[in-house]
């Protein structure tokens, strides 16, 4: 195969998924972008070609993560994309061992499966791309989500290209014996492939009723440009900008009242939260309603205990020999007591570097992008927040991407879901867009209502259905008020979490033991 056509065929698959990538592609595209690849890989693979749709798909759907960092951003794409081809590089090393690069295409679905598991939950974690979250824009398409999670829509992506690939093979091969054969029954299988998880959907979508009881929320809009007023205007500012969209929203059935992540920046320190302006005023507030809570998101600090100072996100004072940690932090304020939630599914760069022994002298190099400097100290696991015999799941920005962690906060008795956010970062770019339609595949894995306060846009609600039914304009300073219902019953997926993910995991290492071990004997063989 001419090189020119190896190329063609890489930037092809790139530019499809590409196009079919939330919030304004062509979603159908996503069961016919890897059939170039897959024909690529049959008949003349080369990893650093097949790197170029990698590199495409990346570059092409989050390249406004350059409105935060140039550099970093360059580090993110090349890094993913290099991951994601090595992923496919180890699909065709394992079928060419095992199968002589004949059959065995399953093996692709399991180790993408598996390479989107370790995502999830490594430290260079970075799901964005995850395929499940292709149909986020879909949502009536993916409503089994609630069983599968978005491990369900990478598999239903995977397994119709490689049926699309093999029909295509067998439709022009009409010279090899049962060929028509074999292209009626791949056309079989397609039509049920592709159509029968959407038919479910399309019913499950319009039979569920929504479960529980109504609670009143306001969500907030402050609108602070993170680069020039968000850490330099005074408390004083700040809270007017939060509180004065709010008052006049309030009724007596309010009861809770949501602000951004973020949105005080007064240097808190956890051991005397309750001495500063931005917390007093905010109590000030609640005393005018007092079946009212505020949750909120703060850049606080805490004291290191001793002997903590090997901790990796432990920092040391400059002028004294103890240390402290810094966290991005979900508070819930009441007339007569504070809840604290820290953040726990750090963005890597921005509020984690990796903790690898051979990475530990980047531990102060994470982007200023909150604030501070340097790893955040974080919870070791979810932890709602409770008022008026409702517990919530605070999601704080990135955190939300993390179906299966989200189910922690549901199976502790969240009943709703809250997501805090500041995506203004990334300006007027299809990452705050995209981030938002994630939030509408939480709602359906776990059958929450979410109320989702950003800091410049999106804000809104969404129900257990995944509609988005009021949102805010981008970069506006407002407030919604809505109603949305609560929900103690748990969905398959919230019980079992990310099920289909360990499965693939497994399998992955069953399927890289076994060509070890073909290895061995085939080099024994020989001698």
């Amino acid at each position: 195969m001419k090189t020119i056509t190896k190329v063609g065929l890489a930037v092809l698959s790139g530019l499809l998924i590409a196009a079919a990538w939330p919030v304004r592609g062509l979603v159908p595209l996503a069961f016919v972008a890897f059939v170039p690849l897959l024909y690529l890989e049959d008949k003349d693979y080369s990893f650093g070609i097949s790197s170029i749709a990698f590199l495409i798909w990346n570059t092409l759907t989050t390249w406004w993560v350059w409105k935060t960092t140039a550099i970093g951003t360059i580090g993110m794409i090349v890094l993913n994309s290099l991951f994601m081809t090595t992923v496919f590089w180890a699909y065709h090393f394992v079928k060419t061992r095992l199968y002589d690069n004949k059959k065995g295409y399953y093996i692709l679905i399991i180790f993408v499966l598996a390479f989107e598991y370790l995502h999830l939950n490594w430290q260079i974690n970075w799901p964005w791309l995850n395929l499940g979250n292709v149909f986020s824009h879909h949502h009536t398409w993916i409503q089994w989500y609630s069983v599968t999670g978005i491990a369900g829509g990478t598999l239903w992506v995977l397994a119709a290209n490689i049926l699309i690939y093999k029909f295509l093979l067998a439709s022009f091969r009409p010279q090899r014996s049962g060929a028509e054969k074999s292209s009626l029954f791949y056309s079989i299988i397609i039509i049920c492939v592709l159509f029968i998880p959407l038919i479910i959907s399309k019913i499950q979508y319009h039979c569920y009723t929504e479960q529980g009881s109504d609670v009143e929320i306001i969500v907030v809009q402050p609108n602070l440009d993170p680069y020039t007023e968000e850490f330099t205007l005074n408390p004083r500012q700040i809270m007017d900008r939060n509180l004065s969209v709010a008052a006049p929203l309030m009724t007596e059935n309010t009861r809770f009242v949501v602000s951004p992540e973020s949105a005080i920046q007064e240097n808190i320190w956890l051991e005397k939260i309750d001495k500063y302006y931005s917390i007093n005023e905010l109590r000030r507030f609640i005393d005018r309603y007092p079946q009212t809570c505020y949750v909120i998101g703060i850049s606080a600090y805490g004291i290191a205990p001793e002997g903590s100072e090997s901790d990796f996100a432990a920092r040391r004072f400059m002028d004294v020999d103890k240390w402290f940690y810094a966290y991005n932090t979900a508070t819930l304020i009441t007339k007569d007591s504070i809840q604290l939630y820290h953040k726990s599914k750090l963005t890597p760069g921005a509020e984690a570097m990796p903790s690898w022994w051979f990475m530990r002298m980047l531990k102060d190099s994470a982007l200023d992008l909150g604030g501070t400097v340097g790893t955040l100290k974080k919870d070791n696991e979810a932890r709602t927040l409770s008022f008026d015999n409702h517990k919530v799941g605070t999601l704080i920005c990135y955190e939300s991407v993390f179906g299966g962690y989200v189910t922690e906060f549901v199976k502790k008795g969240a009943d709703m879901l809250f997501v805090i956010t500041n995506d203004g970062w990334w300006g007027n770019s299809p990452g705050h867009k995209q981030h938002l339609e994630f939030s509408k595949l939480r709602a359906i894995e776990t059958r929450r209502s979410v109320a989702r306060s950003a800091n410049t846009g999106i804000s809104g609600f969404i129900n257990q259905r995944g509609d988005i039914i009021e949102k805010s304009k981008y970069w506006e300073q407002t407030a919604l008020r809505n109603t949305l219902k609560t929900n103690d019953r748990l969905t398959f997926y919230v019980r079992y979490g990310d099920y289909i993910y360990k499965i693939a995991a497994f399998l992955t290492a069953l399927l890289v033991a076994m060509t070890i071990v073909k290895l061995i004997l085939e080099k024994r063989w020989k001698h």
